[in-house]
């Protein structure tokens, strides 16, 4: 396994490894609950999709995509990224998947959220970074918020999941708002 790159108290947020797809994330973008709110489960997400995603986003300097590894039990529960970052925009997308169920309401998305962040802004030296979530996804809403992204706009029916349209709500943080008013 790779040497954490990030740690939070119960958290250590690592590159990627090939050897992930042999485990519990291949099944995560399987399960209709965990995608619920999200754009996965439209195909089969298969072994082949997970390893070649992985190289792809390990060789990249525009996306920075971790495991999430739960330190007490070396358990991969999830992944969190900032993606799309542009070095003249200096913005990047956040997102982020808890793919363990048992791990869900536990603050995990908020400590490795925040860990993140910081490291976006104050080493990435990102100016804005954003996400957008659907309407109805609570949970990633409040995330948002308390990373301090504010409510920036909707996307009406973005997207087609589940037989619907969904409409798409975006956040954003700019560096100076956050590190004025950075979470607890």
């Amino acid at each position: 396994m790779s040497l954490p790159f990030l740690k939070t108290a119960n958290l250590d947020l690592r590159p990627l490894e090939t050897t992930d797809a042999d485990g519990p994330y291949l099944h995560w973008f399987n399960d209709p609950e965990v995608c619920r709110s999200n754009s996965h489960f439209v195909f089969p997400y298969r072994r082949e999709d997970a390893i070649a995603y992985i190289q792809t986003v390990n060789s990249s300097r525009t996306d920075l995509v971790l495991a999430i590894v739960e330190r007490n039990s070396n358990r991969h529960i999830g992944n969190i990224a900032l993606t799309g970052m542009d070095a003249i925009h200096r913005s990047g997308e956040f997102s982020i998947v808890i793919g363990e169920k048992e791990c869900w309401g536990k603050g995990y998305s908020k400590e490795a959220g925040g860990a993140l962040v910081d490291h976006g802004f104050k080493v990435l030296n990102l100016n804005r970074i954003h996400c957008g979530t659907f309407v109805d996804n609570t949970a990633m809403r409040k995330l948002a918020e308390f990373l301090g992204m504010r409510e920036e706009g909707i996307r009406r029916s973005a997207l087609f999941k589940n037989g619907r349209y969904v409409d798409i709500v975006l956040y954003g943080v700019l560096q100076h708002d956050y590190l004025r008013k950075k979470p607890s």
